[in-house]
């Protein structure tokens, strides 16, 4: 069965970028720590990304996002979704607008305007044609920003929580929770390692 699945690095402090984020600063300033544990050689690490980035079938993105990653210097070969470890799932973006072009053709991209819902709908709808596909089930893969995973959980749109708990302490930046919502977590999973502690939770709805 397909779940959605929001999975982000955040700091002990609750920010997933640091302060100061922008276009040509995705993570802000020191944000990049937040994301050691996905380039780490630890083999906890690469079966914590390998497991998560595997059972992709679609992914979803805001606007924000989207325009950090397709920027010239945004992803590549090597730092793209998976860090090399996944092939290419379909990416749905939430936007009011679509971009004009796309630098990463590549890839397959799906811009819808209807709202963060819709796209929920449209990539879960990918996801299980993938999964039909592949033979086995395949999720939807909230990947951020932190707004737009905040944004899914107060709409009650997501089944699994995956925080990726970096040992840094940023003091500003993107808050993962603003506190609009309440919400019941069950803890499913917990792995610790030098980079990162990652945990997986159930929503409760």
């Amino acid at each position: 069965m397909t779940r959605i699945i929001a999975d982000i690095s955040v700091s002990l402090d609750g920010f997933v970028t640091g302060p100061d984020p922008g276009p040509d600063n995705g993570l802000g300033s020191g944000g990049e720590v937040l994301h050691t544990w996905a380039f780490s050689d630890d083999p906890d690490d690469r079966r914590v990304l390998r497991e998560a980035t595997a059972r992709s079938g679609a992914v979803v993105l805001g606007r924000r996002l989207f325009d950090v990653v397709d920027r010239p210097y945004g992803w590549d070969d090597k730092s793209g979704y998976g860090a090399g470890e996944v092939g290419k799932p379909a990416f749905v973006v939430v936007t009011s607008s679509p971009p004009a072009s796309v630098r990463l053709t590549d890839l397959d991209w799906t811009f819808v305007t209807t709202g963060l819902p819709g796209a929920v709908t449209a990539a879960r709808k990918r996801a299980e044609e993938a999964s039909s596909d592949s033979g086995k089930d395949l999720d939807v893969v909230l990947m951020g920003g932190g707004a737009t995973i905040g944004s899914a959980l107060d709409a009650g749109l997501v089944d699994e929580l995956t925080l990726h708990l970096a040992p840094v302490v940023l003091g500003a930046g993107t808050p993962l929770f603003t506190g609009a919502a309440p919400h019941t977590l069950v803890q499913r999973s917990e792995t610790s390692t030098s980079t990162a502690t990652h945990l997986t939770y159930d929503v409760l709805r």
